[in-house]
Formats: C-alpha cells, sequence, structure tokens
C-alpha cells in the first residue's frame, strides 16, 4: 500500500459503504428493473451500473474526469445527454402499455438493455465523474511512487462494495417482482410512478451546474 500512497483505507471502506447506500437514481434503477422484470434482470442493471463506475474510475486515473471540471462545455454536454437519456427512460415507461411489456420478461433482451441502460444512466453523469475525481485523491498521496495505480485500488474497491450492495438490491426487487405478478395493477401504477421519477431526476440533471 505504501508504494501506491493509499491512506487510511479502512475509514475509505466505510465511506464506500455509506456512500454506496445512499438512496439515489442507482438504487431506484435497480430496484425498478428487478421489480418489474425479476432478479436477473435487476442483476444485470446492477452490473452495468458498476461497469459504468470502472468507466469513471479510469477516467479519474487518466486525468479525463478533469476535463469536465475545466470545461463548461464538456461538462454541459455529458450533462444533456445524460438528461435526455434519463427523460426518455422515463417517458418509455410512461407511455408503454403493460401488455406490451410482457413479452420482452426477464431474458435475452431485457438482460441486455438493463445492463446497456444502467451503463449509460451512469456514464452519462458529469456528478459521478467530478465525485470520482474529488473523492478518490484524499486517500492517496501524489508524493507516492504509483499514485494512479493507488487511485485505480481505491476506484476497484469502491466498485467491489457498491457491487455487493447492488445485489442485495435486485435480490430485494426479485421479492418485489413475485407480488406484482399476482397484481398487475399494482405494476402498472409502478410503472407510471417510476416513469415520473425518472423524468425527475433528469430534469434535476439538466439544472445541474458543476461546483
Amino acid at each position: 500500500m505504501a508504494a501506491l500512497g493509499i491512506q487510511h483505507f479502512d475509514a475509505f471502506l466505510l465511506a464506500c459503504i455509506a456512500l454506496n447506500m445512499a438512496p439515489g437514481l442507482d438504487t431506484f434503477y435497480i430496484l425498478t428493473r428487478s421489480g418489474r422484470e425479476g432478479r436477473a434482470v435487476g442483476v444485470a442493471a446492477a452490473l452495468g451500473i458498476n461497469a459504468g463506475c470502472i468507466v469513471h474510475t479510469l477516467a479519474a486515473v487518466l486525468g479525463i474526469s478533469a476535463i469536465l471540471m475545466t470545461s463548461a462545455i464538456a461538462f454541459s454536454a455529458l450533462k444533456y445527454l445524460g438528461a435526455a437519456y434519463l427523460a426518455w427512460i422515463g417517458l418509455r415507461m410512461l407511455l408503454t402499455r403493460g401488455s406490451a411489456r410482457e413479452a420482452t420478461v426477464t431474458r435475452g433482451k431485457g438482460l441486455a438493455a438493463a445492463f446497456r441502460q444502467g451503463m449509460l444512466t451512469n456514464v452519462l453523469n458529469p456528478k459521478v465523474a467530478l465525485f470520482f475525481l474529488a473523492f478518490l485523491p484524499q486517500f492517496v498521496s501524489m508524493q507516492a511512487m504509483h499514485p494512479q495505480l493507488g487511485l485505480l485500488v481505491l476506484g476497484l474497491s469502491f466498485i467491489g462494495t457498491g457491487t455487493c450492495w447492488s445485489m442485495v438490491l435486485a435480490l430485494l426487487g426479485g421479492h418485489i417482482h413475485h407480488v406484482l405478478k399476482t397484481r398487475p395493477r399494482v405494476g402498472q401504477w409502478m410503472d407510471r410512478l417510476c416513469g415520473f421519477v425518472l423524468l425527475g431526476f433528469g430534469i434535476k440533471l439538466a439544472l445541474q451546474r458543476p461546483q
């Protein structure tokens, strides 16, 4: 650890657990997908979200995320792409009828779509990129022999704790799915609620500014 410059690793792990368990878009997305399409789709969504975190970790290590901090144009472009994507998902949930969705339950197309959407909602959020850029260096000494490797180890550690929590959410959503299968009208109202919430997340992201 000394060569990597990692400091206070135990405190870092505790912070990771607390941050990952804090409710947010990722939590809501995993519960939504697993609740409506089953545990397997929830797991795919969770893996997609954490794959997005790998992209942000590599961007922080390579310094690419710093561009978002210094360039208002780059930040705005990524922000509006992410906001538009969230709004699009939300509108689809609002406008798609339940009967049309039944044919895509859980297998094949559902798994791929959940992974892709989970990854894109994460990658296209510039706030997540800036979080990795600001959070990881606090636990690495830049005077170490290999600080970039230290950042990479910390990023992967954050992803590890996040993946474990994401699996718990997918399992919880799987139980919700079993309930909704016997109550289709409840599922339809859940779709409407989820559509409105995702649309709200998109609007919120569009209004955010770099700090």
